[in-house]
């Protein structure tokens, strides 16, 4: 299927923004909080998020299927079929949403073949959208300006290392004390991919669980920006690719000179 994801854009990162309005009127009030089967939390904006992301994504592209967090049980025979689909988060970043500190985001990404080729992050609280489309660049929307995102060329003596607001393990302070000299920046939600398509961000590695909903926009970003989002392999994360929709440990980092590996 051949899509012009340019057009496609302004629609999306629209979309975007109304659902990050419906999170916003939630996280500025009182708000249930529930426990889905897999132990993360769910809130009631999350659900009216998704519900006002999938009506619009099925209005704007009819024959398009989409995946999204919050429905996510479709089995694999029917997934299989699918060769560009919408992968959603509709609110990446519950526990921080929970929290009130912020760092949560709306994550819309377009897949095709298995690669993502459109991506959108919308910050609700800042108003921030980054958005990239596969060989169009990637850009971030500020109230005052729009600019281009380009990675930063990393020195080896001086790494910023963002790591994750509320998940951390041993994996992470082996790779911390193999770096010798490091900043670490903590950060939730895919607002840590982003630091590194901004050159904020020298790498993120992500030594624990997540899924595909939770990586696919930021790959695009973090591409279109110059930078990578791979398997500890080095391969890059592919998508609906088999039954379960859980990633391997990745790294989002912006220069490939440097041996991240001998580093984990």
């Amino acid at each position: 299927m051949s899509i012009a994801t340019k057009d496609l854009l302004p629609a999306v990162i629209k979309t975007s923004e109304e659902a990050s309005d419906i999170i916003l009127g939630f996280y500025n009030s009182d708000f249930s909080v529930e426990e889905k089967d897999d132990q993360t939390p769910l809130t009631s904006a999350d659900t009216a998020a998704h519900h006002c992301i999938v009506n619009a994504l099925l209005e704007l592209t009819p024959g398009i299927p989409v995946l999204s967090e919050e429905d996510s049980k479709i089995p694999f025979d029917e997934r299989k079929t699918w060769s560009t689909y919408w992968l959603v988060d509709p609110l990446d970043g519950t526990r921080e949403f929970i929290k009130k500190n912020g760092e949560f985001t709306v994550n819309i990404a377009l897949i095709s073949d298995h690669n993502p080729i459109l991506g959108v992050i919308f910050v609700p609280v800042t108003g921030d959208c980054y958005y990239a489309t596969k060989g169009n660049g990637a850009y971030k929307i500020t109230e005052s300006e729009t600019t281009k995102l380009s990675v930063k060329n990393t020195t080896r003596d001086s790494i910023v290392v963002a790591g994750s607001r509320s998940y951390r393990d041993s994996s992470l302070d082996n790779f911390l004390s193999n770096i010798g000299s490091y900043e670490l920046i903590s950060m939730g939600s895919s607002l840590k991919s982003c630091l590194v398509a901004e050159g904020k961000v020298d790498i993120y590695p992500r030594l624990g669980p997540t899924s595909e909903w939770d990586t696919a926009a930021a790959q695009c970003i973090v591409e279109e920006a110059g930078g990578f989002i791979t398997d500890t392999s080095l391969k890059p994360l592919r998508y609906n690719t088999k039954d379960i929709l859980l990633n391997p440990h990745f790294l989002a980092f912006a220069d490939d000179s440097i041996d991240w590996l001998d580093l984990l």
